[in-house]
């Protein structure tokens, strides 16, 4: 018997215990889409916390306003020991989570507000809606028009706009001085920021700036490239986390540098890219190893953005997504097509050779990224999509799918696109965990993500039921501050938008 169907039954005989119950009145009010209810019960959901531990339930969870208050078990045991449910009042609407999983609302750490591709205009709500439709209640954006970001903050914190919740990480990457840097520190955060992204970024620079930073209270994710800072730096400089990986190989070259051609131009994508595919296996092993305890002793977090790469080492899967067909936006299409003046558009003479270096990079770095964990290092989740074919939302789930393939259990990976990247944002006493008084930022599964991860992609999956196929899966209701969103409803949405899109450029979906 599957698990989930073993769940079915379990909360099926707890349903009949709690309706028998004297009292207990079960609504039917379902959800309105984009609303926020009074009161919100979640009934006999199978909950998958984010902190690591198994599958339980069933359990009824009650909703008021923004905030989970409780989380009750409604198992044969509890109503044995004369536990009753939670009742139904008035202004109380009901999702009926019998047979299905409920996870915290995935946070993607490592996304960009882009209403825009390459000087072409982009409907923000496009992203947004399909971010939500992922299951994904809020997002870290590391570098976009700030002032455009503090401005959809706001409103998807009024609930005017269909949207996770937004912290702003404005960019830094530019050739300047200690002293700009502090100044530009200054700025955002009477701008109102919630950290700061840098990149590119001189060693007394950054130590300027992250010093100001800390100050100030932000926190900082660093792009550590090809540069003059790399993870030796992020230790001693009080860096929150680094993103991608590129800092982490560097710090462990034996002679300090790359093996670069002479013909090398890190500005040229298509080098840049390329011999970026020959990094990790330059890097010494026993000097990986101290970089990696460096970085566990001082509390930098790593997220690696495994899916941004994924083209790299296989052009052919990344260029033929099935969703593709009905949700990749005309705009962002052409952006992906290999262009020098677009970024992540690298792809011109990209060769076997090429991929065969990439699946060695991923090999090593995979490994890398599970001995950090396993020494004690802190492993998030994001996806830098609307660069390099990867899509909003999709994105980040092919990085769930990644990190398992890196060797982290299920359980793990939703930890790490959880409550672990609400400790790298700072928020883990609010965010990341189906827990009375956190805020009701939830993800109700037609599936079991803890036996497939692609059931949080909203397309669904194929399954075999009673010797049948059906289609199943996708994320039902997602749930941000204590709004439900239909999940189909919004990819309705966003592939009407798509098509619209196509029709007004005379595009095809053929």
């Amino acid at each position: 018997m599957r698990a989930s169907t073993r769940f079915a039954l379990i909360a099926g005989l707890a349903l009949a215990a709690g309706v028998l119950l004297p009292g207990i009145a079960i609504a039917q009010t379902a959800p309105s889409s984009g609303e926020r209810p009074a009161r919100l019960i979640i009934r006999n959901a199978t909950v998958v916390d984010g902190n690591g531990t198994p599958a339980k339930g069933p359990f009824d969870i009650v909703v008021e306003g923004d905030t989970i208050k409780q989380v009750v078990a409604i198992d044969p045991v509890a109503m044995g020991r004369g536990r009753s449910r939670p009742q139904a009042g008035a202004g109380t609407v009901e999702i009926d989570a019998t047979g299905k999983y409920v996870t915290p609302g995935l946070i993607n750490a490592h996304a960009h507000l882009q209403d825009e591709r390459g000087g072409k205009p982009q409907p923000i709500e496009y992203e947004t809606k399909i971010w939500l439709a992922c299951g994904i209640t809020t997002i870290r954006d590391v570098g976009s028009d700030t002032r455009k970001a503090l401005a959809w903050r706001a409103a998807s914190a009024r609930g005017d706009l269909a949207a996770p919740r937004i912290l702003i990480y404005p960019m830094y990457g530019v050739r300047s001085t200690p002293e700009a840097a502090r100044t530009f520190i200054r700025t955002i955060k009477a701008q109102g920021a919630d950290g700061v992204k840098i990149t590119g970024i001189d060693r007394d620079v950054m130590e300027a700036l992250a010093d100001e930073a800390h100050k100030q209270g932000l926190r900082i994710a660093h792009h550590a490239g090809v540069e003059e800072t790399n993870a030796w730096d992020d230790m001693k400089f009080g860096t929150t986390s680094i993103e991608h990986w590129y800092g982490v190989p560097d710090a462990a070259l034996a002679d300090g540098v790359q093996a670069f051609p002479s013909y090398y131009n890190y500005n040229n994508e298509t080098d840049r890219f390329r011999w970026a595919g020959h990094l990790w296996r330059e890097a010494d092993p026993q000097l990986l190893d101290k970089v990696l305890d460096g970085m566990v002793e001082h509390h930098v977090a790593w997220v690696p953005t495994f899916d941004i790469y994924e083209a790299s080492r296989d052009l052919q899967r990344a260029r033929t997504q099935p969703w593709f067909a009905d949700y990749l936006h005309p705009t962002l299409e052409a952006y992906f097509r290999p262009d020098p003046a677009n970024h992540g558009s690298y792809f011109f003479g990209w060769s076997s050779t090429d991929e065969t270096y990439w699946k060695e990079n991923y090999r090593i770095w995979m490994a890398a990224v599970r001995d950090f964990a396993r020494k004690g290092g802190l492993v998030g989740a994001g996806d830098d999509a609307g660069f390099i074919y990867e899509l909003y939302g999709f994105g980040l789930i092919r990085e769930l799918e990644l990190h398992q393939e890196a060797g982290f259990s299920p359980i793990q990976v939703i930890q790490h696109a959880t409550f672990n990247n609400a400790r790298i944002l700072g928020k883990e006493t609010e965010l990341g965990r189906v827990r009375p008084g956190f805020k009701a930022d939830l993800a109700v599964l037609n599936g079991n993500p803890l036996e497939n991860l692609k059931v949080f992609y909203p397309t669904g999956v194929e399954d075999i039921v009673d010797g049948k196929p059906v289609h199943t899966g996708g994320v039902e209701w997602t749930i941000k501050d204590g709004i439900p969103y239909h999940g189909p409803t919004l990819l309705r949405e966003v592939k009407a938008m798509v098509a619209q899109a196509r029709a007004q450029r005379g595009d095809s979906t053929d």
